[in-house]
């Protein structure tokens, strides 16, 4: 009991728990509540990494461990219970964007994700990265978002194997009936996982994409089971039955440090910046935005409507990033799903430490985590895309504000169907920059805007 009390203590003092009406069970179960809506990461990431090249095992474990690391940054810096993981969108954008569109190599792109933690370190420690986020406008703010969303939930639907090639209509949906014992019973089985996962959400049920994610792996390895599925590894339809091993920590060393392992000789310094510039910006105003919305939901902000604490925390996200590049894994940001621990009583950095050991602990589960099949895993990018979908409603689109919603609106349509976040960003930069000059609206565009554009516009010029 007196050990106990000792340990209390030196919570209090550490996290000051009362000054922030909490406790040590709520924070636990807070912690607890955070790891079990964003664990679905564990499954997602190394799927979408390995499409670029890279060992799934080693992505998870860097996941993992970058998880671990910038939710313990956040906890002991800030004393806020937001957790950190690799950021939807940002990894999508490496390995589809960065590596398969522009034909870099992952570790160039990890290159690229280092550099930017660099600069986001210096702009987090500097009033920089206020005037940044100042001179970007609201509503080309959301169409960001909103197009990532588009973005992510359109990769979930060829993960699912929903949506396939045509040499006519360029993409069409999948024929059920034919190899229906593969891809057929595949694109199915996510459909009803997606099914699955929207109701458990509907029912406000913890953890409800990662049950998904499980649920609907079971029922692939009943289907299995009964001859309803049939692997044929050759087309790219393996077994569903788990691989119960033991993890191989060796496999981190496989991306450990690889981000310096470049030669810059095949490396174009005007694309690199680029790159780095589309990571720092998506970085930037997803962790702004996280960390504001979650923070006005939990009523954390003082009078003047700002978080205090908000510079090491966005620290905290700085050094996650540089730290997640060197193990060998996309963006390390502030997660949404922090709200599901606030909703739970979570106010304190004790709840992100929980949920960042947790983190840790999944490393041992490796093997399981990387033999989720992507079918399984579809149905939690398609819910990710229906979230950031969800902020299009705060874009006006009317007669009066048609300079700042066209922008938007082309940015949005951009990522999926150009299939890329930084064009998306390109278009709708430059487009706002001309709409709002030539319509004599040029109060309203900040220099900074007309810089971003004329880079944009270099690139598409001489790049």
């Amino acid at each position: 009991r007196i050990e106990i009390r000792k340990e209390d203590v030196m919570l209090e003092k550490l996290f000051k728990l009362k000054e922030n009406n909490t406790s040590v069970k709520t924070e636990i179960i807070a912690g607890i509540t955070t790891f079990m809506t964003m664990a679905y990461i564990l499954a997602v990431n190394p799927s979408i990494l390995s499409d670029a090249g890279m060992d799934a095992t080693a992505v998870l474990l860097a996941t993992a461990l970058a998880s671990f690391l910038g939710s313990a940054c956040m906890a002991l810096m800030a004393n806020l219970p937001f957790v950190l993981s690799a950021g939807m969108g940002l990894n999508a954008y490496l390995a589809y964007t960065v590596v398969l569109s522009y034909g870099y190599s992952w570790q160039v792109a990890l290159l690229a994700v280092f550099a930017e933690g660099i600069i986001f370190i210096i702009l987090s420690l500097t009033n920089v990265r206020e005037a940044i986020f100042n001179a970007i406008p609201f509503d080309l703010k959301k169409g960001v978002s909103v197009g990532i969303g588009m973005f992510i939930a359109f990769i979930g639907l060829q993960n699912a194997g929903l949506v396939i090639r045509d040499d006519t209509t360029l993409v069409k949906i999948v024929d059920f009936t034919e190899n229906f014992n593969t891809a057929g019973i595949y694109a199915i089985l996510a459909v009803v996982g997606l099914l699955i996962t929207v109701i458990l959400y509907i029912k406000k049920v913890k953890g409800a994409i990662l049950i998904g994610i499980l649920s609907t792996w079971l029922l692939g390895i009943i289907c299995q089971a009964a001859g309803i599925y049939i692997p044929n590894p050759k087309a790219g339809y393996d077994t569903l039955f788990p691989n119960f091993s033991m993890t191989d920590f060796r496999k981190l060393g496989e991306t450990f440090g690889q981000c310096f392992n470049v030669d810059f000789h095949s490396v174009g310094v005007a694309n690199f910046i680029v790159v780095i510039c589309a990571f720092l910006f998506v970085d930037m105003f997803d962790t702004l935005g996280t960390l504001i919305g979650v923070s006005t939901k939990a009523n954390m902000l003082d009078e003047s409507n700002r978080l205090p604490g908000i510079k090491p925390a966005l620290l905290a996200d700085a050094i996650a990033t540089t730290a997640g590049a060197v193990l060998g894994t996309s963006t390390i940001t502030t997660f949404v799903e922090s709200s599901a621990g606030v909703a739970a009583g979570g106010r304190t950095g004790l709840t992100a430490i929980v949920a960042g050991l947790l983190f840790l602990v999944s490393t041992f589960f490796a093997p399981i985590f990387t033999a989720i099949p992507s079918f399984a895993t579809a149905p939690a990018l398609l819910m990710v895309g229906f979230f950031m979908f969800g902020t299009i409603t705060d874009i006006k689109f009317t007669d009066d504000n048609m300079t700042e919603a066209v922008p938007a609106y082309l940015c949005i349509l951009a990522m999926p169907l150009f299939y890329s976040i930084s064009e998306g960003i390109s278009i709708g930069i430059i487009s706002y920059v001309l709409l709002n000059t030539i319509c004599g609206k040029v109060k309203k565009v900040t220099p900074l805007m007309y810089v971003l554009a004329v880079l944009f516009v270099f690139k598409y010029s001489f790049l």
